[in-house]
């Protein structure tokens, strides 16, 4: 009897425990993610700021977070498999927190620039790093709810950035990166004490170091290319240079690969098809995504004529859709399975884009012209980014950061590759006609319909949660476990 109260006894604190990691690791995933779009709506801010700025300069605050945002985030969640995932989590939150402040008290475009590449190094060892010990405090059948949970924040987060950030702005910009410090302090202690540490067991290998440099050279020179492409122009010298970079590096990438005993990403876990199903369609779904945030924005200030904080307050109901959708993805997953979620989430969000090409016009009407659009976009995010994420426990336990941080990375290579497409269609001839808008809302249907096909021709996998590449057996993979 004695045994069997001890018993309950302890479940309920697993249980607990586990709610508290699940805070802990949500807020800082929050928190990291938040940042890839919260600047967007205080560059004009910015620009005031420091006068006499060109354009091309003050966009570098956004395009240093994006680029190395992506290109760490490979290295770090392989690093963080080796080493431990709670030891560089807690690492990426100080590096992050003191980055944050440096932005806020930037004297210069320079200084703050070069913080927003360093918060980014901090976001790139957080976000991977966090999905990953999720899946490790957590028992299989519960991966699909608590990925869920993870992924509507991610959503809540990517779509709360325009509001945020106008309301913020409101008061000075610099408050866009002062709310993270006290978030990061929090999180550091309430994480130094609730997380568990899992990592490599003895024996294991570090990653290649070749193939670690020039991962992080191909996914940077990626993204410079994306993001500077329309200002460089396609066919101009550097952009020429910055892509022949990218193949080549690449190219190294997968030579050292496939004969290398630890490269920073095994080709076996691509032999997951779900894993590799749900890279490809994370790439194609956020260039949706990330277009949209761009062009809901543009639309609302320049062709409604809406304030900063008018029109992030709009695309408000977005995340909070989505955030009802996802924290209930667990169930529906159950009911309608993980795939049908990942077929029928991108099908709202071009449901969505349609409406708006139908809908839409120069005369502002909110409610009936734009407002239903965003529900499907909020029930599409709910419903896509879980399966799609959550993928990764089709893996083996011992490489989900760094199954992660692939899919991280393909969400962030989709998303730099949305804007730079969005901003090509917008750019001609007129960037704030409703027909240049228009041509951008068939562009997002036609990238999130790709999205699904990618999951209706997805297999599954024979044997899921054990693909993974040969690696040294170990006796203890788990240093301490929740």
């Amino acid at each position: 009897m004695g045994s069997s109260v001890n018993e309950l006894i302890e479940g309920r604190e697993n249980v607990r425990r586990r709610r508290f990691v699940l805070v802990v690791l949500c807020a800082v995933a929050f928190m990291a993610q938040l940042d890839l779009f919260v600047v967007n709506v205080a560059l004009p801010s910015i620009g005031h700021a420091f006068p006499g700025q060109e354009l091309g300069t003050l966009s570098w605050v956004l395009n240093a977070y994006a680029v190395i945002f992506a290109a760490f985030l490979i290295p770090s969640g392989r690093l963080a498999d080796h080493f431990g995932r709670r030891r560089v989590l807690l690492a990426g939150v100080v590096v992050f927190a003191v980055a944050s402040g440096l932005c806020a008290a930037a004297p210069s475009l320079a200084i703050l620039i070069v913080a927003r590449a360093l918060q980014a190094v901090g976001a790139a060892m957080i976000v991977p790093t966090s999905l990953g010990l999720l899946l490790a405090a957590f028992p299989k059948p519960l991966h699909g709810t608590v990925v869920g949970t993870w992924a509507g924040i991610a959503a809540v987060a990517g779509s709360s950035g325009p509001p945020l950030g106008g309301l913020l702005v409101e008061a000075s910009w610099r408050w866009v990166f002062i709310v993270n410090v006290p978030i990061g302090i929090v999180t550091l202690v309430a994480g130094w004490i609730v997380l568990p540490e899992v990592k490599a067991g003895r024996g294991a290998r570090l990653p290649d170091p070749v193939a670690t440099l020039t991962v992080l050279a191909a996914i940077t020179l990626l993204v410079l290319g994306t993001v500077q492409g329309a200002s460089w122009g396609w066919t101009s010298g550097p952009e020429i240079a910055v892509l022949a970079g990218f193949v080549l590096a690449t190219a190294v990438t997968v030579r050292r690969a496939f004969t290398h005993d630890s490269p920073p990403v095994e080709p076996g876990l691509f032999r997951s098809r779900e894993f590799t199903a749900a890279s490809i369609a994370l790439v194609l779904y956020f260039m949706t995504f990330a277009a949209f945030l761009l062009g809901a924005v543009l639309f609302f200030t320049g062709v409604w004529h809406y304030s900063a904080v008018r029109a992030g307050l709009g695309i408000m109901p977005g995340p909070m859709v989505a955030a009802v959708f996802a924290l209930n993805n667990g169930r529906l997953a159950q009911i309608f399975g993980r795939r049908t979620l990942a077929v029928a989430g991108p099908l709202f969000f071009a449901a969505a884009a349609v409406f708006w090409l139908l809908a839409l016009t120069a005369r502002p009407d909110y409610w009936a012209g734009f407002f239903p659009g965003l529900v499907l976009g909020g029930m599409s995010s709910g419903l896509a980014q879980a399966p799609l994420f959550a993928s990764t426990s089709s893996l083996d336990a011992r490489r989900a950061a760094t199954g992660s941080a692939v899919l991280n990375m393909a969400r962030q290579v989709g998303s730099a590759l949305g804007v730079a497409i969005l901003v090509a269609i917008y750019a001609s001839p007129d960037p704030r006609s409703i027909a240049a808008f228009r041509r951008g809302w068939v562009f997002m249907a036609a990238a999130v319909v790709a999205a699904t096909l990618v999951s209706v021709l997805r297999r599954a996998d024979p044997a899921p949660g054990s693909v993974l590449a040969p690696e040294p057996p170990s006796s203890s993979s788990v240093a301490e476990s929740v």
